[in-house]
């Protein structure tokens, strides 16, 4: 049982604010959503043994079935 490479994804989003002109309350608001969004994914994972449904179900946009 483990996070998915999507929500790895999401722990990269601080660096990169550092990284690019989001400033202020802005970037704070960023931030501050990336880490409420990984611990409902952890509390998700450990509730029901896989990842959330919006990153288990996730395909590219226009990708091909």
């Amino acid at each position: 049982m483990s996070s998915s490479p999507q929500s790895d994804h999401a722990a990269c989003v601080g660096p990169l604010l550092d990284r690019v002109p989001l400033h202020g309350a802005c970037a704070d608001y960023v931030r501050q959503a990336m880490r409420d969004k990984l611990i409902e994914h952890k509390q998700y994972i450990t509730e029901h043994g896989e990842n959330l449904p919006e990153i288990r179900n996730w395909t590219w946009p226009g990708a091909r079935r």
